[in-house]
């Protein structure tokens, strides 16, 4: 099984000072660049950042960084914009995860309705895959979501775990999961790589490893939150080293 790291949340704590049209410096903090190195000696298999249109967090710059820095491949998630898809083909991540967008969500709420969007993403995959991308879709574990992606032109696909996440019962987490091995054992079938993500966190994990043919889990803000828990009294330790000095 191996982790991508979603850095997304480094971005957004750095950018809740430097928004409104005020552009971070080389020195801003947290700095995406120390981030990326954290990751790759940690062991991580791969690094995600979501280019969003309305860049409220990860900004043009920062992904053309990430892909000249980083040892470990680039997931970049994206919408079908004409901007981002411009971007992602003269910068050629690795894989390219396409996902729906909606201004006034948090974070990617739902799946890639592909069965709507068919006909754009047949135009877009085989622009991506001739750069040599790879293409996944971000989808609910909804099986004829999972038809229509294998007939995309997609290689792999990733399962939206947000559901799952959510759920406030035993019973319904176990209705989830059922959903998302269902899905997974027709991707697989259908030809299809098998990724999943969204809201996980080091409690409702571990249930997941259980579905068929999973090969990567994108992870990002239940790694960031932890990092600040276990990290902060040291954070504060060193503050006062500083203050304390002669």
């Amino acid at each position: 099984m191996k982790l991508g790291v979603n850095l997304d949340h480094v971005a957004t704590l750095r950018q809740a000072r430097y928004r409104g049209g005020k552009k971070a410096s080389a020195r801003a903090e947290p700095a995406l660049a120390e981030a990326l190195h954290a990751v790759e000696r940690a062991g991580a298999h791969g690094v995600t950042l979501h280019l969003r249109e309305d860049r409220r967090h990860i900004q043009d710059e920062d992904v053309w960084m990430i892909k000249k820095e980083s040892r470990l491949p680039l997931n970049l998630e994206m919408s079908l914009a004409p901007e981002i898809v411009q971007i992602a083909l003269k910068l050629r991540p690795e894989e390219a995860c396409l996902v729906p967008e909606r201004r006034e969500e948090v974070t990617t709420e739902g799946g890639l309705d592909v069965v709507r969007a068919e006909a754009r993403l047949k135009r877009v995959i085989p622009l991506l895959r001739r750069r040599g991308i790879r293409v996944s879709l971000f989808v609910s574990p909804n099986l004829d979501q999972v038809r229509a992606a294998a007939s995309s032109g997609a290689e792999m696909i990733e399962l939206n775990t947000g559901a799952y996440s959510d759920a406030g019962t035993a019973s319904a987490r176990k209705s989830e999961l059922n959903r998302l091995m269902k899905a997974g054992r027709l991707g697989h079938a259908l030809g299809l790589r098998i990724n999943a993500g969204h809201g996980l966190n080091y409690r409702n994990l571990g249930p997941v490893l259980a579905i068929p043919y999973l090969e990567t889990l994108n992870i990002g803000h239940a790694i960031i939150s932890r990092a600040l828990q276990s990290g902060l009294e040291d954070a504060i330790r060193d503050m006062l080293r500083i203050l304390r000095a002669p």
